[in-house]
């Protein structure tokens, strides 16, 4: 009884709203997915359109795990720390219903699939971020950290990194022209890496300065829009000059770049904001950092 409640209690074991109300979110876009399976909501190929996207949750997930603790950092809220292993499993768990769905929709031929994920550079790629996302699932308790040592297992965690690198390239070349998302996520990829670099350069502080992050989300905008520029020029020779005017568009349906810099400039604002109301400090959460 005490393990089936343990996703709903903190570790001085008291009931979580926190966890909990994240807890049930978790299962949020697997049952919207599953509902509309059977009524035709998901197209013509419904299966196909299913791991597209448990895939694309995969990746939402691990990014969200990732932001957790620039956002505990910038909120001054330590407790939202509480659900970083939890988000990070669930990426694992949506990672694993994404490769089901693929063995299914090839009619269960494991030989088959496992000779396409040999023979397809991103399905390899692919699966070589699942693994990892197993190892780190497999090691997210309470007691794999007691068992490996806060060391190495904060040193086993930190390849979330390379697995969101991975998770990355394997959308962008699974995607093929539709790279819109793909470019998105590796846009919040720089930023993430970003500040964790400023984090560290701000020790003892661990917080960096407002101006740093202001800048941070203009520098990641900018090189997400000339990364696209230059993909676009690259792939399908079309010239910089008429993609620039699409990369400063503001409206609907603007690109990735101008999507990074005004997430990056809201992110800006709202950690100025919160700075105006410093919170009472507390014990910090007992959860490793990664």
């Amino acid at each position: 009884m005490q393990l089936l409640l343990r996703p709903f209690h903190d570790y001085s074991g008291r009931f979580s709203p926190l966890k909990t109300a994240v807890f049930c979110a978790l299962f949020i876009p697997a049952l919207w997915i599953a509902s509309r399976y059977p009524n035709g909501g998901l197209g013509a190929r419904p299966l196909t359109e299913a791991l597209h996207q448990f895939g694309d949750w995969t990746i939402r997930f691990i990014f969200i795990a990732l932001a957790v603790t620039p956002a505990a950092q910038l909120l001054q809220w330590n407790r939202l720390l509480l659900v970083r292993r939890m988000i990070g499993v669930a990426a694992f768990a949506y990672a694993a219903m994404h490769l089901s769905l693929y063995a299914a929709d090839e009619m269960w031929n494991l030989a088959k699939v496992f000779s396409e994920i040999l023979l397809r550079v991103y399905l390899a790629i692919g699966f070589v971020a699942w693994l990892g996302l197993a190892a780190l699932a497999a090691t997210s308790t309470d007691g794999m950290i007691r068992r490996l040592g806060p060391c190495r297992w904060q040193a086993l965690h930190r390849f979330v990194y390379l697995i969101a690198v991975l998770a990355v390239m394997h959308y962008f070349l699974q995607s093929k022209l539709q790279e819109w998302q793909p470019t998105l996520m590796a846009g919040f990829y720089a930023w993430l890496m970003g500040y964790r670099i400023l984090a560290r350069a701000a020790r003892p502080a661990r917080r960096p300065a407002l101006w740093t992050i202001a800048l941070l989300g203009i520098g990641v905008g900018v090189t997400t829009a000339l990364g696209e520029i230059f993909y676009f020029h690259i792939a399908m020779n079309v010239p910089a000059e008429r993609i620039l005017p699409a990369e400063l568009w503001f409206d609907a349906n603007m690109r990735p770049g101008m999507a990074v810099l005004l997430i990056g400039i809201a992110v800006a604002v709202v950690a100025s904001l919160r700075a105006l109301f410093p919170a009472r400090r507390k014990p910090a959460t007992p959860s490793p950092a990664i």
